[in-house]
């Protein structure tokens, strides 16, 4: 009989050691870049974080695979496919408006300091987030300044950008290569290997970390830089909103103190790094880099001059106040967060 019992008390107490102190809320994670990318990289140190915050009350299930293009991201997280991922604006045509403040030539030259900037403002003002219903803003970002590549030819005046066919994702980009009279094609960011080994497209319009997370370090021949950037790419760090909303007090903090601005400077850090490990694989594939003169600049500002004040219309017909404002506020702020 006391045989019976201790193994009735052992089989009690091994029972109830596998069982945690309290649940574990799980978040599914998406990424349909590669698993080295620096967004997914960035994605897996912010979940790092929110673990530490919720000490060990919150995890994520990092899928090895995307669930769903990425044009069909934010919808996906929208509708429970994914609890938290991240998408480009520019991959909706059409969808936001706002955001596309962020994405204007000669904003910036690195990816820190414009994604600070750009998520303390957005988050400021209620029309970018507006914009968004469905899924709960976790961070507003961009990418590093935006470069000029392709397989033909330098690139060092206007005239050169065209009679070539270009790969472009989307928003405010595919504005300024229309009035630069580009010919492009809108495609997401991980096509562009095959467009250009192929030789469907001639170029792309990529932040240098591209040319490695996307695998064209090899295929591309030259590439012209642009100072502050020729455009920027806005994206949304995001959760699905009802996944939020059913946390816990102390969970929901553990993702707040996570996100904003924390999360903004992660994701730029990330994107840094890579932007300057791509200029040494540039060297090494003997990929010609010239850089804009003053001239090319400023007929590149002559032709998307006009695109700030469509912006500014449209942003306040989307409910924005005093656009024009607002974008001022963004520019000093990058000049804040760049010093």
């Amino acid at each position: 009989m006391r045989r019976s019992l201790s193994l009735l008390s052992f089989a009690a107490f091994a029972c109830c050691a596998t069982v945690p102190a309290g649940a574990q809320t799980v978040l599914t994670t998406s990424s349909w870049v590669p698993p080295t990318h620096a967004l997914t990289m960035a994605q897996k140190e912010w979940c790092d974080l929110v673990e530490k915050n919720a000490k060990g009350k919150i995890r994520c299930n990092h899928l090895p695979r995307a669930v769903a293009a990425p044009p069909g991201t934010f919808d996906a997280v929208k509708n429970g496919l994914a609890d938290v991922s991240f998408t480009v604006h520019g991959y909706t045509p059409g969808r936001f408006v706002t955001t596309q403040m962020a994405e204007f030539p000669f904003l910036g030259d690195a990816a820190e300091p414009l994604s600070v900037a750009f998520n303390k403002v957005a988050m400021k003002h209620p029309a970018f987030v507006q914009e968004h219903q469905g899924v709960k803003v976790l961070a507003f970002f961009t990418h590093g300044p935006g470069i000029v590549f392709n397989t033909k030819r330098p690139v060092t005046k206007l005239e050169d950008l065209q009679g070539l066919k270009w790969r472009v994702g989307g928003g405010m980009v595919n504005e300024i290569s229309k009035v630069l009279a580009m010919n492009v094609t809108l495609k997401p960011a991980p096509e562009s290997y095959e467009l250009l080994s192929g030789g469907v497209m001639d170029g792309t319009l990529f932040p240098a970390e591209s040319i490695e997370s996307f695998k064209i370090d090899k295929v591309i021949r030259h590439a012209t830089t642009f100072p502050g950037g020729l455009y920027n790419t806005s994206f949304v760090f995001m959760m699905n909103q009802a996944k939020y909303d059913k946390l816990g007090p102390e969970e929901k903090k553990a993702v707040d103190a996570a996100s904003g601005e924390v999360a903004a400077r992660i994701i730029g850090r990330h994107w840094d790094k890579v932007d300057r490990r791509a200029y040494g694989l540039m060297q090494a594939h003997n990929v010609q880099v010239v850089k804009a003169d003053a001239k090319f600049v400023a007929d590149i500002k002559g032709k998307t001059s006009t695109l700030e004040q469509k912006w500014v219309q449209d942003a306040e017909a989307k409910g924005l106040k005093d656009a024009a404002k607002v974008l001022a506020e963004f520019r000093a702020e990058i000049a804040k967060q760049s010093k």
